[in-house]
């Protein structure tokens, strides 16, 4: 089991950005695959962005598509968020989720929260207006 906690989280003006990252201890990040879902207050849980274990797939929600950039460090074992143009409607917790990837799958990445078996606490963003 690995453990992952998030940084980075923040206020932020409307237009800012941020940069989220998620350090593993434990075990080697670099065979996951990894997730970065958000929950805002009353509402669901929801997927933003995915990048697998190779670092060569990711995979973004709609709202967040071209704003934010999933990225990996495979040497400091850590993967990134980089949240750009940032709105009212991007606050939430977020956190990332770790999915152990054997090295035929290292391609795939994972878009619902069931198919993450080790989450991080979560670290607030909040985007004022």
């Amino acid at each position: 089991q690995v453990q992952l906690v998030e940084s980075g989280g923040g206020l932020v003006q409307a237009g800012g950005s941020l940069r989220l990252s998620c350090g593993a201890s434990g075990r080697t990040l670099s065979t996951y695959a990894v997730g970065w879902f958000r929950q805002a207050p009353g509402k669901e849980r929801e997927f933003v962005a995915a990048i697998s274990r190779s670092g060569d797939s990711t995979y973004y929600a709609d709202s967040v598509k071209g704003r934010f950039t999933i990225s990996r460090d495979n040497a400091k074992n850590t993967v990134y968020l980089q949240m750009n143009s940032l709105e009212p409607v991007d606050t939430a917790v977020y956190y990332c989720a770790g999915r152990r990837a054997a090295a035929y799958s290292s391609d795939n990445y994972y878009l619902r929260p069931y198919e993450y078996a080790d989450w991080g606490q979560g670290t607030q963003v909040t985007v004022s207006s």
